[in-house]
Order: structure tokens, then sequence, then C-alpha cells
């Protein structure tokens, strides 16, 4: 049972991304290399990996000086290829069942204040149509929390300014409906009057892309572009060194909880399968809380 039907299974069952099967390959390839180094019969016959083994390459990663973080997502990797090579009788258990992950400190995410927001955005100059084109993508990213891969898929069917909505399509092209901000409609009403018209007749060729969001040469904008018109517009800004797409949704999903939102309501906007992932901002809002505690109460 080869690591291309596994991957395979991902793709069809779990509908997982190009991007994530790209992991799970580099990963379970590295175990491959592991037990072709160590001359272990596990390579040509799986059902010759066993618990010791499995403890054996976490200790092999560790020495590699990986962090916890990467150990983790390995090991994760690994669990999953054996549960399916046990469902399909090719081992009778899984090696990596009982091997714990490394534990490590969950870092939390970097969150903007409102007012760093703000300033961001009137700094954009949009007398441009590049600038008009910035400004719109900050203010959706700030007003629906979408990630830089939902941003970049858009078309221009996805967004219906009337009623205020945009259609994402997220991980595993799970579909969801995100309510944006009057902001956020007035500059994408902007964008696509003034802007993205002139920067479709740019094309050398003819295209029927209908991404929503085109470069300077009327083809769809990478996420690589987008970091880097960010990092463009902060050059000026003092406070703000660097800002990536996803501190933008971590701001959003943060200061939602501040203003008395329901976590359940900022997992469906944000997409997360799992409430506990959406958890991690209940965190951010306490940490914030207490700085302003400590720095106002007169006994703190």
């Amino acid at each position: 049972m080869s690591i291309r039907s596994f991957l395979e299974n991902l793709r069809l069952i779990r509908n997982c991304s190009i991007r994530t099967l790209d992991a799970y390959k580099r990963d379970l390839e590295q175990f491959e290399q592991y037990l072709s180094e160590t001359g272990h019969p596990g390579q040509a016959d799986p059902s010759q990996v066993d618990s010791d083994t499995a403890r054996s390459y976490l200790f092999w990663l560790s020495g590699k000086g990986l962090s916890k973080r990467t150990i983790g997502r390995k090991l994760s990797a690994l669990r999953s290829y054996y549960k399916y090579l046990a469902l399909k009788g090719v081992v009778e258990v899984n090696p990596f069942a009982n091997v714990s992950s490394p534990k490590y400190a969950r870092r939390l995410p970097d969150v903007l204040h409102v007012h760093e927001i703000e300033n961001l955005i009137e700094s954009i100059d949009t007398s441009d149509i590049l600038g008009v084109r910035d400004r719109a993508i900050v203010e959706l990213l700030y007003s629906s929390g979408i990630r830089l891969s939902e941003l970049t898929g858009l078309t221009v069917g996805n967004v219906d300014l009337n009623a205020g909505y945009i259609r994402v399509f997220g991980k595993g092209a799970k579909e969801r409906v995100v309510p944006i901000g009057d902001k956020a409609v007035e500059s994408l009403q902007c964008y696509l009057t003034d802007a993205r018209p002139l920067l479709v007749s740019r094309r050398k060729c003819d295209s029927d892309e209908d991404i929503l969001f085109l470069n300077r040469f009327g083809y769809p904008l990478s996420g690589r572009s987008v970091q880097r018109l960010l990092d463009k517009r902060l050059r000026e800004m003092a406070s703000l060194i660097r800002v990536s797409p996803h501190a933008l949704r971590h701001s959003f999903a943060t200061h939602l909880l501040e203003g008395g939102a329901d976590l359940r309501a900022v997992q469906e906007l944000l997409g997360h399968v799992n409430i506990s992932t959406t958890q991690i901002y209940t965190h951010v809002s306490r940490e914030r809380l207490a700085k302003v505690y400590r720095a106002a109460h007169p006994r703190a």
C-alpha cells in the first residue's frame, strides 16, 4: 500500500488542498528515508514498523533540531498514514497511535489594536488604481477574517455588495457565506468600478479569469504578492514593522469577541471545523484585558 494511494484517499475523501497533500508527502517520505538509512525492513514492509521504531524516529527528529511543533506535525501525518494502513489490513496495529507528540506552549497569535488597523488603512494612498486595490484588500481581510488563500481565490461572482456578503471556499473546498462591513463594501465598490476594469485592460492576451483581485498586469494576484503589498504599505509606519494577512484575521476574531460576539458565531465566520481552534482568541482577549487592568488599576 503506497504513499500515493494514501494521498489519493486524502484528496478524494477529505478533499485536502494541494499544499496539505504536499506536506503529508514530504513528512512520509522523510520517514521512509529514515527507515532506509537505518536499514529497517519497514521500508519494504510497513507491518515491520512497531512502536519502538516510532519512538526511535521521534528521537531522530529531535536530534535534527526541529521544533516541537514541526515534530508534532510529522507524527500526526504518520498516525494518519498508519491508521489508513490498518483500515486496509496492511498492518495489524498503528505503531504511532500511542506515541505522544512533544508538548509545546501554544503561541498566541499577533493581534493589532483597532487604531493600528485604522492607521494602516488610512495610510494607503488611493490616488492610483493599485492603491484602490490595496485598500480594498486590507478592508476585506479585516472585515471578513478570511484566509489569504480564500482571498486570492475569490471571484467577482463571489461578491454580493448589495447584500454585504462574500461567498468563500475554505479548507477542503468547504463553502461558507461571510458578511462584510460597510467600509469594506465601499472600498470593494470603488475597486470594482474604478480600478479592476483598468487592470483587466492591461492584459496582453484574452482571458476569462474572473478572479477578484488582480496584479498590475491584469492577472490573478498571488498570496506572496499580497504579503509584499502589505509590507510596502507599512514601510513608512514606524509602529507597524510587519503585518501578515493572518494577523488581520487574528485581529478580526479578537475584536469581535472583545465586542461581545458569541464564540460559535466567530467559529462559523472563520470557517474553523473545531471550536477548540477558535478558543485561542479568548486567550488573546484575556491577555489584553489583563494588560489594561495592570496599567490602570492603582493596586495592580
